[in-house]
């Protein structure tokens, strides 16, 4: 096995706590560079990794393969196109990029290079949300009619990184958690007729909107997204009813807060649920009414760059593509309109 070199764009809380711990323990991977600016961390974490300077610099060296773009939302695109057209491969943390035509044009240079292009849409190994996935495919609750997924959270403060809370591209809510849920119901679901959307600001402090509610029109289904940190008391994450029946999930994933605190993926019992935490289906299975807690999937974002590592040495499939990525913005500039206009926004 040829390890895939791989360098990171910043060792924030982001390369520190979402992509190294994976990276430096997937066998198809080598966590090999990392762009610091100023402060040079990474080799505390990681003696021998090489700290440059600037971009262009991790760019010039012909070691590195795969680039990880994990800076502000605003630096995606150009990030990203100086690492495609330097001959590297590329993931992009999400949201892919702040407009539709930057996608887009990402995409196809990525084509153009032979290069893979991925965006970096971890919750879709949240242990909540693959649980739910599974209930949906394995058809537990038959046709499914009406689904309702939420990221909510409860802080009156703002965010200490300040481009999340300074006015400009890709900020707000529906750019920064928005942007999973949006991805978890398409990938579930496919890609809607219709969207409408209502957007605002509810913290009297907040300069960007930290309101989101939207509503994706599919025939005979209708989803609704919604997130806002004015949730003290959160409703279940998702919610799903089907002709058959019903289930209810929390939001319980338990990775984000184990990488926090620094326990390793590898470690025993590392993505798994309370139990207490189990979803609850209320369903028809072979004509008897059952209503029973169900078993949940373990969590695991090491799948993503297990994935990836086939998709760059082996031409597997990409793990998000940049065809994916592309339809979450051009569904959040769709919502954006969609509520500053008050309307409902065909796609």
């Amino acid at each position: 096995m040829q390890p895939v070199q791989t360098a990171l764009c910043s060792f924030g809380m982001s390369g520190r706590v979402f992509h190294a711990p994976f990276i430096s323990l997937q066998p198809g991977l080598s966590l090999y560079a990392v762009f610091e600016r100023s402060k040079q961390q990474a080799g505390e974490y990681y003696p021998g990794i090489i700290s440059y300077p600037t971009l262009e610099a991790l760019l010039a060296d012909p070691t590195v393969e795969l680039v990880v773009v994990n800076t502000p939302n605003y630096t995606h695109y150009e990030y990203a196109k100086k690492a495609l057209l330097a001959g590297k491969h590329v993931v992009v943390e999400k949201p892919f990029t702040t407009i539709t035509t930057e996608a887009a044009e990402l995409a196809a240079l990525a084509q153009q290079q032979g290069k893979v292009l991925s965006v970096f849409q971890n919750r879709r190994w949240d242990s909540d949300f693959k649980t739910v996935q599974r209930i949906v495919r394995e058809n537990k609750l038959g046709e499914i009619v009406e689904a309702e997924f939420h990221f909510d959270r409860y802080n009156e403060a703002l965010s200490p990184k300040l481009h999340k809370e300074t006015p400009g591209p890709g900020t707000g809510i529906l750019y920064d958690l928005g942007s999973h849920i949006l991805d978890q119901a398409l990938h579930l679901f496919g890609t809607p007729e219709a969207v409408f959307a209502d957007l605002q600001a509810q913290r009297p402090i907040s300069k960007v909107d930290d309101y989101m509610e939207l509503l994706l029109y599919y025939p005979g289904l209708r989803v609704r997204l919604k997130g806002g940190y004015l949730v003290r008391e959160p409703l279940p994450a998702y919610t799903v009813h089907g002709t058959k029946g019903s289930f209810l999930k929390s939001r319980a994933d338990v990775q984000e807060a184990l990488l926090q605190s620094g326990v390793k993926p590898d470690a025993p019992g590392y993505g798994i649920e309370p139990v207490q935490e189990q979803g609850l289906l209320h369903t028809s299975i072979d004509s008897k009414v059952v209503r029973e807690h169900v078993t949940t999937e373990p969590g695991n974002y090491g799948e993503y760059y297990a994935r990836l590592y086939k998709a760059i040495r082996e031409h597997g499939p990409v793990p998000v593509t940049a065809a994916e990525g592309v339809q979450v913005i051009r569904i959040i500039e769709a919502a954006y309109q969609s509520s500053n206009e008050k309307r409902i926004i065909a796609l």
